[in-house]
């Protein structure tokens, strides 16, 4: 691990370490829903450091958490960093808690070299990221920015039954500051994130600039035939759901496949009833997932989607309830932010590429209303959302050392 570095890269080593220690799973991954008590235990892990590093603490109206240090010009708008904490079922060490806990890297080492900004800095720790337990994702920094209605928000009732609003209460996270834009703005958005997907590797680039992300729209589907006997019910008669789901997610997936290099698109959800082995399905249900960082290239991935599925379901004899669930367009960060990016990791001899964000992060809705960018490290075989996630201490460490210069920079 590189010495050269103004940050520390074992001590951000450390504390990944120990932050994956709660919540801990079998196969080495970390599991942290939203508004657990793991979740809890993490921030209460991450403000601990704060305090030590002299910072002060609060919690906004829907449950982010800002820590700051003072600037020389206190009255100056802070400079942010942040990401999540919050992990998947089964998730990593490294999505979203790498942008946290490198944040308080870059903290610490400016205490340690004697720095004063003359903005301020903060770290947010956004509240519910990954929208696993209460979903849309990105609900904190989605309220923060005005894409989502904070009492629609608290209104949200989990997978697991809970109401959103009342874990907040629960937690003691509803805190008196405003979680809006307009009542605490920012002067720029910092957010290292590992890339969750195979491209740095593959091109052996060890650094990502992140120019902006592809737009995203959610799909739930429900596909209504007529269940029925298994024997008795000749082929030719039936009304079969779960045929047509299937014609369904191989349209998806062709619907990716030919919309060009840079088109996603995923069946993530297959729910059939009455899921009986001898009973022919009369109801699925399915999510669809489409993604491109052209909004004109997306909106045509969307119009055949919804061409396509309503052809299947008609040949097939089926009702199709398509609903657009959740939706926002391709997003470009800042220009300015994102050369001070690049121009850090030349600083640093870092080498680095270009790169457009497949993935949704609370970046996307902070880049709205406030100038933003990001940084990607590489991680093992592109995987994330996964137990296996994994990078190296010096991907940790490059991306800290890259995140501290483009913030100094900023804020000084």
């Amino acid at each position: 691990m590189s010495t050269a570095y103004p940050t520390d890269g074992e001590r951000l080593w450390a504390s990944l370490m120990e932050m994956a220690r709660i919540g801990a799973t079998a196969n080495g991954g970390s599991c942290r829903l939203a508004l657990t008590d793991l979740d809890r235990d993490g921030r209460a892990l991450l403000a601990g450091w704060a305090r030590d590093a002299g910072c002060t603490m609060t919690t906004d109206a829907i449950g982010n958490l800002w820590i700051r240090r003072p600037g020389s010009d206190d009255t100056l708008p802070p400079v942010v960093m942040g990401s999540h904490l919050d992990t998947q079922p089964n998730g990593g060490r490294f999505d979203g808690v790498l942008g946290v806990l490198a944040g308080m890297e870059v903290l610490r080492a400016l205490d340690d070299h004697g720095i004063t900004t003359r903005h301020p800095l903060e770290l947010v720790v956004w509240m519910n990221e990954e929208g696993a337990r209460f979903s849309p994702p990105m609900m904190g920094s989605g309220v923060w920015s005005g894409a989502f209605d904070a009492e629609a928000v608290r209104a949200t009732v989990g997978q697991d039954g809970a109401r959103l609003g009342d874990e907040l209460d629960r937690q003691c996270w509803n805190g008196d500051t405003p979680a809006d834009h307009e009542q605490t703005p920012k002067a720029a958005y910092f957010e290292l994130h590992i890339e969750q997907g195979p491209v740095l590797e593959d091109t052996g680039c060890p650094l990502g600039v992140v120019t902006g992300a592809q737009g995203q729209r959610w799909y739930e589907l429900t596909l209504t035939g007529q269940s029925a006997h298994a024997g008795p019910t000749p082929m030719r008669l039936r009304r079969d759901a779960l045929v047509g789901a299937a014609r369904i997610v191989e349209l998806v997936h062709r619907i990716g496949l030919e919309g060009g290099e840079d088109a996603c698109s995923t069946v993530g959800i297959l729910d059939v009833s009455p899921h009986s082995r001898n009973v022919i399905p009369g109801e699925v249900f399915l999510t669809a997932d489409l993604r491109h960082p052209d909004d004109a290239t997306l909106d045509a991935l969307d119009r055949r989607l919804r061409d396509e599925a309503a052809t299947v379901a008609r040949d097939a004899g089926l009702e199709l309830n398509l609903r657009e669930f959740w939706h926002f367009p391709a997003t470009p960060f800042d220009p300015a932010l994102v050369d001070r990016v690049r121009n850090s990791a030349e600083g640093l001899g870092i080498p680095a590429m270009d790169i457009v964000s497949g993935a949704g992060h609370d970046a996307v809705y902070v880049a709205k209303v406030c100038p933003t960018a990001m940084i990607f490290v590489p991680c093992e075989g592109g995987i994330s959302h996964n137990e296996a996630e994994n990078i190296t201490p010096d991907d940790a460490a490059r991306g800290a050392a890259v995140l501290y210069e483009a913030v100094r920079e900023t804020a000084i």
